[in-house]
Protein backbone atom coordinates (compact mmCIF):
# COMPACT_ATOMS: atom_id res chain seq x y z
CA UNK A 1 0.00 0.00 0.00
CA UNK A 2 1.03 3.41 -0.73
CA UNK A 3 -0.33 7.27 -0.04
CA UNK A 4 0.24 9.72 -3.10
CA UNK A 5 -0.60 13.49 -3.10
CA UNK A 6 -2.45 14.17 -5.98
CA UNK A 7 -2.90 17.83 -7.25
CA UNK A 8 -6.38 18.72 -7.35
CA UNK A 9 -7.66 20.16 -10.56
CA UNK A 10 -9.45 22.76 -8.57
CA UNK A 11 -9.72 23.78 -4.81
CA UNK A 12 -12.02 25.23 -2.93
CA UNK A 13 -11.98 29.78 -2.17
CA UNK A 14 -13.69 28.78 0.77
CA UNK A 15 -11.65 26.26 2.14
CA UNK A 16 -8.19 28.32 0.98
CA UNK A 17 -10.04 31.65 3.32
CA UNK A 18 -10.87 28.88 6.16
CA UNK A 19 -7.75 26.98 6.74
CA UNK A 20 -5.92 29.57 8.84
CA UNK A 21 -8.96 29.14 11.41
CA UNK A 22 -9.23 26.01 11.13
CA UNK A 23 -5.39 25.57 11.55
CA UNK A 24 -5.52 27.47 15.10
CA UNK A 25 -8.46 25.05 15.88
CA UNK A 26 -6.37 22.31 15.83
CA UNK A 27 -3.52 23.52 17.31
CA UNK A 28 -6.18 24.38 20.74
CA UNK A 29 -6.89 21.23 20.45
CA UNK A 30 -3.29 19.81 20.26
CA UNK A 31 -2.66 22.04 23.34
CA UNK A 32 -5.85 20.61 25.32
CA UNK A 33 -4.25 17.44 24.75
CA UNK A 34 -0.72 18.38 25.58
CA UNK A 35 -2.20 19.98 28.81
CA UNK A 36 -4.28 16.91 29.77
CA UNK A 37 -1.12 14.70 29.37
CA UNK A 38 1.09 16.78 31.40
CA UNK A 39 -1.48 16.74 34.22
CA UNK A 40 -2.94 20.23 34.26
CA UNK A 41 -6.96 21.19 33.63
CA UNK A 42 -7.08 21.35 29.71
CA UNK A 43 -9.64 24.35 30.19
CA UNK A 44 -8.42 26.24 32.74
CA UNK A 45 -4.73 25.86 30.33
CA UNK A 46 -6.41 27.57 27.27
CA UNK A 47 -8.30 30.20 28.87
CA UNK A 48 -4.88 31.33 30.96
CA UNK A 49 -2.87 30.79 26.86
CA UNK A 50 -5.56 32.54 24.53
CA UNK A 51 -8.29 34.09 26.35
CA UNK A 52 -6.66 35.31 29.79
CA UNK A 53 -4.07 38.11 27.63
CA UNK A 54 -7.03 40.00 26.12
CA UNK A 55 -8.70 40.31 29.26
CA UNK A 56 -5.90 42.65 30.97
CA UNK A 57 -4.77 45.73 30.26
CA UNK A 58 -1.31 44.97 30.79
CA UNK A 59 -1.28 41.84 28.91
CA UNK A 60 -2.81 43.54 25.76
CA UNK A 61 -0.57 46.20 25.70
CA UNK A 62 2.24 43.68 26.02
CA UNK A 63 0.89 41.64 23.23
CA UNK A 64 0.54 44.57 21.27
CA UNK A 65 4.66 44.84 22.09
CA UNK A 66 5.08 41.76 21.08
CA UNK A 67 3.37 41.49 17.75
CA UNK A 68 4.35 44.20 16.42
CA UNK A 69 8.34 42.82 15.36
CA UNK A 70 6.23 39.63 14.42
CA UNK A 71 4.08 41.71 12.09
CA UNK A 72 6.90 44.06 10.47
CA UNK A 73 9.33 40.93 10.13
CA UNK A 74 6.20 38.56 8.61
CA UNK A 75 5.85 41.64 6.25
CA UNK A 76 9.74 41.02 4.70
CA UNK A 77 8.99 37.18 4.66
CA UNK A 78 6.21 37.28 2.73
CA UNK A 79 7.83 39.14 -0.22
CA UNK A 80 10.54 36.97 -0.26
CA UNK A 81 8.27 33.95 -0.60
CA UNK A 82 5.93 34.84 -2.50
CA UNK A 83 8.75 35.57 -4.92
CA UNK A 84 10.03 32.13 -4.29
CA UNK A 85 13.15 33.11 -2.71
CA UNK A 86 13.74 31.15 0.73
CA UNK A 87 14.53 33.72 3.72
CA UNK A 88 14.91 31.74 7.27
CA UNK A 89 17.66 33.77 8.23
CA UNK A 90 14.97 37.18 9.52
CA UNK A 91 16.74 36.04 13.21
CA UNK A 92 20.09 37.28 12.17
CA UNK A 93 18.79 40.29 10.33
CA UNK A 94 16.75 41.40 13.51
CA UNK A 95 19.66 40.98 15.89
CA UNK A 96 22.32 43.05 13.04
CA UNK A 97 19.73 45.59 12.36
CA UNK A 98 19.52 46.12 16.44
CA UNK A 99 23.32 46.36 16.43
CA UNK A 100 23.33 49.27 13.56
CA UNK A 101 20.56 50.84 15.05
CA UNK A 102 22.60 50.84 18.63
CA UNK A 103 25.43 52.62 17.28
CA UNK A 104 24.88 55.87 17.91
CA UNK A 105 23.64 55.78 21.52
CA UNK A 106 26.38 53.37 22.16
CA UNK A 107 29.36 54.73 20.58
CA UNK A 108 27.83 58.60 20.58
CA UNK A 109 25.47 59.05 23.67
CA UNK A 110 25.99 62.58 23.56
CA UNK A 111 24.47 63.50 20.09
CA UNK A 112 20.95 63.69 21.74
CA UNK A 113 18.49 65.58 18.80
CA UNK A 114 15.97 65.16 17.00
CA UNK A 115 17.88 63.59 14.31
CA UNK A 116 18.50 60.65 16.56
CA UNK A 117 15.94 58.65 16.46
CA UNK A 118 15.50 59.02 12.89
CA UNK A 119 18.98 57.64 12.47
CA UNK A 120 18.54 55.15 14.09
CA UNK A 121 16.22 53.31 12.48
CA UNK A 122 17.47 53.90 9.54
CA UNK A 123 20.94 52.87 10.03
CA UNK A 124 18.86 49.64 11.83
CA UNK A 125 17.01 49.09 8.11
CA UNK A 126 20.33 49.40 6.36
CA UNK A 127 22.15 47.07 8.73
CA UNK A 128 19.19 44.57 8.25
CA UNK A 129 19.34 44.82 4.50
CA UNK A 130 23.06 44.89 4.04
CA UNK A 131 22.65 41.12 6.53
CA UNK A 132 20.22 39.70 4.16
CA UNK A 133 22.22 40.60 0.69
CA UNK A 134 24.75 38.05 1.79
CA UNK A 135 22.77 35.37 1.07
CA UNK A 136 21.24 36.79 -1.87
CA UNK A 137 24.47 37.51 -3.53
CA UNK A 138 25.35 33.84 -2.76
CA UNK A 139 22.54 32.39 -4.30
CA UNK A 140 22.63 35.00 -7.35
CA UNK A 141 26.78 34.99 -7.81
CA UNK A 142 27.28 31.17 -7.21
CA UNK A 143 23.63 29.08 -6.91
CA UNK A 144 23.93 28.61 -3.32
CA UNK A 145 21.26 27.60 -1.29
CA UNK A 146 19.19 30.18 0.28
CA UNK A 147 17.90 28.49 3.13
CA UNK A 148 21.45 27.27 4.38
CA UNK A 149 23.28 30.38 3.88
CA UNK A 150 20.22 32.82 5.36
CA UNK A 151 19.98 30.13 8.71
CA UNK A 152 23.84 30.07 9.04
CA UNK A 153 23.66 33.64 9.28
CA UNK A 154 21.38 34.06 12.36
CA UNK A 155 24.26 31.95 14.92
CA UNK A 156 26.94 34.17 13.26
CA UNK A 157 24.67 37.49 14.05
CA UNK A 158 23.96 35.73 17.68
CA UNK A 159 27.61 35.58 18.48
CA UNK A 160 28.76 39.15 17.29
CA UNK A 161 26.29 40.83 19.37
CA UNK A 162 27.29 38.64 22.50
CA UNK A 163 30.63 39.52 21.38
CA UNK A 164 29.34 43.46 21.68
CA UNK A 165 27.93 43.25 24.57
CA UNK A 166 30.61 41.59 26.64
CA UNK A 167 34.02 43.52 25.14
CA UNK A 168 33.90 46.35 23.15
CA UNK A 169 30.46 47.54 23.43
CA UNK A 170 30.05 46.85 27.23
CA UNK A 171 28.57 49.36 29.70
CA UNK A 172 31.67 51.29 31.45
CA UNK A 173 29.06 51.95 34.70
CA UNK A 174 27.43 48.55 34.60
CA UNK A 175 29.23 46.86 37.08
CA UNK A 176 30.83 44.58 34.43
CA UNK A 177 27.60 42.89 34.06
CA UNK A 178 26.98 42.05 29.81
CA UNK A 179 24.66 45.09 28.26
CA UNK A 180 25.76 48.21 26.50
CA UNK A 181 24.75 51.79 28.22
CA UNK A 182 20.90 52.74 28.41
CA UNK A 183 19.54 54.81 25.81
CA UNK A 184 19.40 58.81 26.26
CA UNK A 185 15.81 59.56 25.92
CA UNK A 186 16.49 60.92 22.58
CA UNK A 187 17.22 57.41 21.31
CA UNK A 188 14.40 56.08 22.91
CA UNK A 189 10.86 55.35 21.05
CA UNK A 190 8.13 57.41 22.48
CA UNK A 191 5.20 56.47 23.75
CA UNK A 192 1.79 57.13 21.92
CA UNK A 193 -1.97 56.69 23.06
CA UNK A 194 -1.73 57.76 26.45
CA UNK A 195 1.07 55.74 26.34
CA UNK A 196 -0.48 52.45 26.20
CA UNK A 197 1.38 51.25 22.99
CA UNK A 198 5.31 52.24 21.66
CA UNK A 199 5.31 54.12 18.19
CA UNK A 200 6.30 51.11 16.62
CA UNK A 201 2.78 49.61 16.54
CA UNK A 202 1.50 52.35 14.20
CA UNK A 203 5.06 52.31 12.25
CA UNK A 204 4.30 48.76 11.81
CA UNK A 205 1.40 49.01 10.58
CA UNK A 206 1.81 51.41 7.97
CA UNK A 207 4.23 49.51 6.82
CA UNK A 208 1.95 46.70 6.57
CA UNK A 209 -0.99 48.51 4.56
CA UNK A 210 1.56 50.31 2.24
CA UNK A 211 2.75 46.76 1.60
CA UNK A 212 -0.17 45.69 0.86
CA UNK A 213 -1.30 48.62 -1.69
CA UNK A 214 2.37 47.85 -3.33
CA UNK A 215 1.88 44.08 -3.46
CA UNK A 216 -1.96 44.41 -5.32
CA UNK A 217 -1.90 47.50 -7.17
CA UNK A 218 1.70 47.90 -8.19
CA UNK A 219 3.75 46.38 -11.47
CA UNK A 220 6.41 45.57 -8.63
CA UNK A 221 3.62 43.80 -6.94
CA UNK A 222 2.68 41.76 -10.40
CA UNK A 223 6.52 41.32 -10.53
CA UNK A 224 6.77 39.35 -7.65
CA UNK A 225 3.76 37.42 -7.91
CA UNK A 226 4.18 36.41 -11.39
CA UNK A 227 8.27 35.08 -10.51
CA UNK A 228 6.87 33.38 -7.83
CA UNK A 229 4.14 31.32 -9.30
CA UNK A 230 6.04 31.24 -12.96
CA UNK A 231 9.56 32.17 -13.49
CA UNK A 232 9.64 31.10 -16.56
CA UNK A 233 6.21 33.05 -17.36
CA UNK A 234 8.21 36.03 -15.80
CA UNK A 235 11.41 35.95 -17.90
CA UNK A 236 9.33 36.55 -20.94
CA UNK A 237 7.88 39.67 -19.71
CA UNK A 238 11.56 40.96 -19.24
CA UNK A 239 11.61 40.55 -15.08
CA UNK A 240 14.30 39.79 -13.85
CA UNK A 241 15.32 36.96 -11.27
CA UNK A 242 17.98 37.73 -9.99
CA UNK A 243 17.33 41.17 -9.59
CA UNK A 244 14.22 40.16 -7.56
CA UNK A 245 16.25 38.14 -5.34
CA UNK A 246 18.22 40.80 -4.33
CA UNK A 247 15.38 43.41 -3.74
CA UNK A 248 12.79 40.51 -1.76
CA UNK A 249 15.98 39.70 0.22
CA UNK A 250 16.93 43.42 0.66
CA UNK A 251 13.49 44.30 1.82
CA UNK A 252 12.68 41.63 4.25
CA UNK A 253 16.38 42.52 5.71
CA UNK A 254 15.58 45.93 6.54
CA UNK A 255 12.00 45.48 7.65
CA UNK A 256 13.78 42.77 10.17
CA UNK A 257 16.23 45.43 10.75
CA UNK A 258 14.00 47.92 11.63
CA UNK A 259 12.23 45.90 13.86
CA UNK A 260 15.47 45.42 15.86
CA UNK A 261 16.12 48.78 16.11
CA UNK A 262 12.73 49.76 17.46
CA UNK A 263 13.00 46.76 19.70
CA UNK A 264 16.62 47.74 21.57
CA UNK A 265 14.60 51.71 21.52
CA UNK A 266 11.82 50.62 22.73
CA UNK A 267 11.45 47.63 25.23
CA UNK A 268 14.76 46.83 25.46
CA UNK A 269 16.11 50.35 26.06
CA UNK A 270 19.86 48.70 25.71
CA UNK A 271 21.39 46.01 24.15
CA UNK A 272 21.48 42.79 26.09
CA UNK A 273 23.11 39.17 25.07
CA UNK A 274 19.81 38.41 24.05
CA UNK A 275 17.29 40.26 22.72
CA UNK A 276 14.52 38.46 20.87
CA UNK A 277 12.53 35.33 21.90
CA UNK A 278 12.55 33.97 18.28
CA UNK A 279 10.66 36.63 16.98
CA UNK A 280 12.78 35.74 13.34
CA UNK A 281 11.59 32.08 13.42
CA UNK A 282 8.12 32.79 14.56
CA UNK A 283 7.38 35.21 12.17
CA UNK A 284 8.05 32.56 9.64
CA UNK A 285 4.47 31.13 10.86
CA UNK A 286 3.00 34.39 10.71
CA UNK A 287 3.37 34.98 7.41
CA UNK A 288 2.29 32.08 5.96
CA UNK A 289 -0.72 31.92 8.52
CA UNK A 290 -1.33 35.18 7.28
CA UNK A 291 -1.52 33.52 3.68
CA UNK A 292 0.77 36.28 2.58
CA UNK A 293 -0.57 39.10 2.94
CA UNK A 294 0.19 41.90 4.75
CA UNK A 295 -3.35 42.37 6.08
CA UNK A 296 -3.28 39.15 7.41
CA UNK A 297 -0.04 39.00 8.51
CA UNK A 298 -1.26 41.87 11.03
CA UNK A 299 -3.77 39.29 12.58
CA UNK A 300 -1.89 36.34 11.88
CA UNK A 301 1.33 38.32 14.34
CA UNK A 302 -1.79 39.05 17.33
CA UNK A 303 -2.60 35.38 17.41
CA UNK A 304 1.30 34.34 17.79
CA UNK A 305 1.86 37.11 20.14
CA UNK A 306 -0.99 35.59 22.28
CA UNK A 307 1.17 32.53 22.57
CA UNK A 308 4.60 34.58 23.72
CA UNK A 309 1.95 35.97 26.59
CA UNK A 310 -0.30 33.14 27.31
CA UNK A 311 2.68 30.88 27.78
CA UNK A 312 4.21 32.94 30.29
CA UNK A 313 0.98 33.26 31.86
CA UNK A 314 0.38 28.88 32.16
CA UNK A 315 4.14 28.75 33.04
CA UNK A 316 3.52 31.17 36.50
CA UNK A 317 0.19 30.08 37.61
CA UNK A 318 0.14 26.25 36.34
CA UNK A 319 4.04 25.68 36.38
CA UNK A 320 3.48 24.47 32.77
CA UNK A 321 7.01 24.32 31.14
CA UNK A 322 8.28 27.85 29.87
CA UNK A 323 9.04 25.89 26.17
CA UNK A 324 5.26 25.26 25.80
CA UNK A 325 5.01 28.62 23.87
CA UNK A 326 7.24 26.95 21.35
CA UNK A 327 5.51 23.55 21.25
CA UNK A 328 2.20 25.26 19.86
CA UNK A 329 3.68 27.72 17.82
CA UNK A 330 5.35 24.87 15.98
CA UNK A 331 2.33 22.88 16.10
CA UNK A 332 0.48 26.10 14.54
CA UNK A 333 2.99 25.80 11.91
CA UNK A 334 2.33 22.22 11.13
CA UNK A 335 -1.25 22.71 11.04
CA UNK A 336 -1.14 25.84 8.63
CA UNK A 337 0.49 23.80 6.29
CA UNK A 338 -0.99 20.46 6.41
CA UNK A 339 -4.31 22.30 5.88
CA UNK A 340 -2.68 24.39 2.43
CA UNK A 341 -1.49 21.01 1.35
CA UNK A 342 -5.09 19.16 1.19
CA UNK A 343 -6.70 22.24 0.12
CA UNK A 344 -4.36 21.37 -3.04
CA UNK A 345 -4.08 17.80 -2.90
CA UNK A 346 -6.14 14.97 -2.17
CA UNK A 347 -4.71 11.71 -0.53
CA UNK A 348 -4.86 8.69 -2.75
CA UNK A 349 -3.86 5.10 -1.24
CA UNK A 350 -3.22 2.99 -3.99
CA UNK A 351 -2.13 -0.86 -3.64
CA UNK A 352 1.70 -2.17 -4.29
CA UNK A 353 1.43 -4.05 -8.34
CA UNK A 354 3.21 -7.31 -8.80
CA UNK A 355 6.20 -6.21 -11.51
CA UNK A 356 5.35 -7.91 -14.66
CA UNK A 357 8.68 -9.92 -14.38
CA UNK A 358 7.26 -11.98 -11.53
CA UNK A 359 5.49 -15.20 -12.30
CA UNK A 360 3.21 -16.60 -9.62
CA UNK A 361 3.98 -20.34 -9.15
CA UNK A 362 1.05 -23.10 -7.40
Amino acid sequence: MRIELVKRKEHSQAMALLSPLIAVALTALAAAIIFLISGHNPLEALYKFFIEPLTQQWSLEATIDKATPLILIGCGLAVCYLSNNWNIGAEGQFVVGAIFGSILPVLFPSFENVATLPLMLLFGAIGGALWALIPALLKTRFNTNEILTSLMLVYVAGLLLDYLVRGPWRDPGGYNFPESRIFSDAATLPEVFGGTMSLSAPITIVVAVVLAVVLAKTLKGFEIRVMGESPRAGSFAGFSAKGLTIFSFALAGALAGLAGTMEVSGALNQLLPSISPGYGFTAIIVAFLGRLNPIGIIIAGFVLALSYIGGEGVQSAMGVSNEIASVIQGLLLFFVLACDTLILYRIRITGQRASTGEASHV
